[in-house]
């Protein structure tokens, strides 16, 4: 038997995004995003009402970074997105981040999430909250790089939100092989 919860914003996994931009002094802040995904081949969508400092400072610069939160970085992460930029404009030192600028795109990296994408903005709805931004370029700290030369998720060991519960989750083993395991029910 199931039960019945409602519409509620249930899926999983739940990326945990670390969204960093510049503002006009050039002073870079961050937070904690946890409702986006890839939308397109190139493209990132998120949910991000328009009070945030973060996203006064994507429409300024129209230029962000996504970093993928890691569990060695759960608290840090975790305040980015329970403190305010409009209140504590130095957050991101608070958090004891530190940051370079993109090569890409006028944003910062998150030097100690080892993995980021450059991102320049598309459009973004204040109606819907919508974000919509074109990935430019991936990066990723040669920590995380595997013996293939791609990024190894359990080198880059990322979290997921649980919704539910209001907890961060370790995402787990390889489980199977996509493109290539259902072959064998054809």
């Amino acid at each position: 038997m199931r039960k019945n919860f409602g519409p509620k914003p249930y899926t999983y996994p739940q990326p945990v995004f670390i969204v960093a931009t510049y503002d006009e002094n050039g002073t870079p802040d961050a937070m904690n995003v946890a409702w986006g995904g890839i939308s397109e081949e190139n493209e990132i969508s998120m949910c991000l009402s328009a009070n945030h400092k973060t996203v006064k400072n994507i429409l300024l610069k129209r230029a962000f970074t996504v970093s993928m939160a890691d569990a060695a970085h759960v608290a840090e992460c975790d305040y980015v997105g329970i403190v305010s930029a409009n209140r504590v404009p130095d957050k991101l030192e608070r958090a004891g981040f530190h940051t370079h600028k993109s090569e890409f795109v006028d944003a910062p990296v998150i030097d100690e999430l080892p993995m980021a994408l450059d991102c320049r903005l598309i459009s973004y709805d204040p109606s819907t909250c919508r974000l919509v931004g074109e990935i430019v370029n991936v990066n990723a700290d040669e920590s995380v790089i595997g013996q293939n030369g791609k990024i190894d998720p359990s080198r880059l060991d990322p979290i997921t939100f649980d919704p539910i519960n209001s907890t961060y989750i370790r995402l787990g083993d390889k489980v199977g092989n996509a493109f290539k395991d259902g072959t064998k029910i054809k």
